[in-house]
C-alpha cells in the first residue's frame, strides 16, 4: 500500500452505515426529500438494480444498495423489522421531522425535549429503517444528567 493513501478516504467517518432495501433508487429519492441528502454515486447492474450507491446526509456518508438475498444482504422489511436505529443531528429537528413525515415516514416518537439535552423525535422510513432526529439544545453535565435520569425513572 502506498504511504500516501489514507486508511479512510477524505470526508468519511470511522463508521458508515450500509443499508439494504427492496428499492434503493426510491430510497435515494426519499432521503433527498426527507433529509436533504445529496447523491454521491450510484452503480447500477444490467437489471437496473443498485449494486452500490452513496449519499451524503449532513457531513456523513450512507451507503446503500438493493437487496441481494443470495449474499445475505437484506433490509428490515424482508427481515421483519429493524434491529437498530440511526441518530441524525440537524439544525431544526421540528422542521426536519415534519419534512420526513410529509415525505412518507411513520412517526415512532413525537419530537420532545429530552432529559439529556436534545430535542428528539423518531420516524420509520418507508424502507423500514428507524431514524431518530435530534437538535442539541442544552449541554448537561454528568452529575445533572444522572440526577435527571434518576428522577425520570421515578
Amino acid at each position: 500500500m502506498a504511504a500516501s493513501v489514507k486508511h479512510r478516504p477524505d470526508g468519511y467517518h470511522s463508521v458508515t452505515p450500509y443499508l439494504a432495501m427492496a428499492d434503493a433508487a426510491a430510497a435515494i429519492e426519499f432521503y433527498k426529500r426527507a433529509f436533504g441528502a445529496t447523491e454521491v454515486m450510484r452503480m447500477e447492474g444490467p437489471d437496473g438494480k443498485i449494486g452500490h450507491a452513496e449519499i451524503l446526509i449532513g457531513d456523513s456518508h450512507v451507503m446503500l444498495a438493493d437487496e441481494h438475498p443470495e449474499i445475505g444482504h437484506r433490509g428490515p422489511k424482508s427481515l421483519g423489522g429493524c434491529p437498530f436505529s440511526m441518530l441524525l443531528y440537524v439544525e431544526d429537528v421540528d422542521a426536519v421531522f415534519a419534512k420526513a413525515v410529509t415525505a412518507g415516514s411513520t412517526v415512532l416518537r413525537e419530537v420532545a425535549d429530552q432529559f439529556y439535552g436534545d430535542r428528539t423525535g423518531g420516524v420509520e422510513d418507508p424502507f423500514g429503517y428507524h431514524w431518530y432526529l435530534a437538535t442539541h439544545v442544552e449541554d448537561v453535565d454528568p452529575e445533572e444528567l444522572q440526577r435527571r435520569f434518576e428522577a425520570m425513572k421515578g
